[in-house]
């Protein structure tokens, strides 16, 4: 469920101690590490299945933003999913906070398409219910919920069901609910792609500058190019299926904390091209 773990998740933490020498001092700083990563979905029919994501190596520092893009099916959410312990690799390890993922970390929050809210809660009683599973006091829980819905622009509907909200209204309680367990790492897998283009871009803004006031780390996946380049410190490409990294573009713009102003940067343009070009976008029918 989005952003709302079982309590399993927050009762015993599904990690375990670096069983190798101690990092190197430019690895201090790493939150997030793939570490020759593949996976495979096999069945009785298909025991010998080919990996959707072969071999992946990656690392992402800690309080950085870095956007996956790619060809649908290439394993992008797949590798949310094992960032975030919901799915074991097949091959290969992953870190979060310099220890091996077992299964789900409760530093680690995710967020999906769908806000997939209660609807027999309130939009209150939503944002509490990953505080409410990690026992914090209802006092505790309802103040840190209150506060999050008034940082995402829902002050006044605290006590509304979903079902009496629009889709971005929704979409900021979910983002609510995402931050209220304090999580260090968000994994978003095109948290506003069902948005129309005014409400993604004002999303985007909130949620760039809280990211940047409380130095979480963000690993999004996205297809909208430009969502990429706004949000992002950096920018990964992968490959058709077996997905792989092919590509890592430092986007070195200015305010990312402000995705507004960075579109408005002229060398947005020429970012997006590259980006395009790199994904052949309308020159091969398999890259969509």
């Amino acid at each position: 469920m989005n952003a709302v773990p079982s309590p399993s998740h927050f009762l015993r933490p599904a990690v375990e101690p670096l069983d190798r020498p101690a990092a190197r001092a430019d690895d201090a700083t790493v939150e997030i590490e793939f570490r020759g990563v593949s996976k495979r979905f096999p069945t009785r029919r298909h025991p010998d299945a080919a990996p959707v994501v072969r071999d992946l190596t990656l690392k992402i520092r800690t309080g950085e933003v870095v956007s996956i893009i790619g060809p649908s099916g290439c394993g992008k959410s797949t590798l949310l999913n094992m960032g975030s312990g919901l799915y074991a690799p097949s091959e290969g390890e992953v870190f979060v906070g310099g220890q091996r993922v077992t299964g789900p970390v409760p530093k680690v929050a995710f967020m999906l398409q769908k806000d997939l809210l209660l609807p027999w809660r309130t939009i209150r009683r939503n944002v509490e219910l990953g505080p409410e599973i990690a026992g914090l006091p209802a006092a505790e829980r309802r103040e840190r919920a209150t506060q999050l819905l008034a940082r995402c622009h829902l002050k006044g509907f605290e006590d509304h069901y979903p079902y009496q909200l629009s889709g971005g209204m929704r979409q900021r309680a979910a983002l609510a609910r995402t931050l209220a367990i304090d999580p260090q790492v968000l994994l978003f897998d095109e948290p506003f792609s069902a948005l129309d283009a005014q409400t993604k871009m004002v999303l985007q803004q909130d949620l760039a500058l809280m990211l940047h006031e409380r130095g979480k780390t963000a690993l999004f996946i996205t297809h909208d190019l430009v969502e990429a380049a706004a949000l992002s410190d950096r920018i990964l490409v992968m490959s058709p299926r077996p997905g792989q990294i092919i590509e890592e573009i430092e986007v070195g713009l200015p305010y990312r904390e402000r995705p507004l102003e960075r579109r408005k940067l002229p060398e947005m343009g020429p970012l997006v091209g590259r980006l395009m070009d790199l994904l052949k976008v309308g020159q091969d029918e398999s890259f969509h």
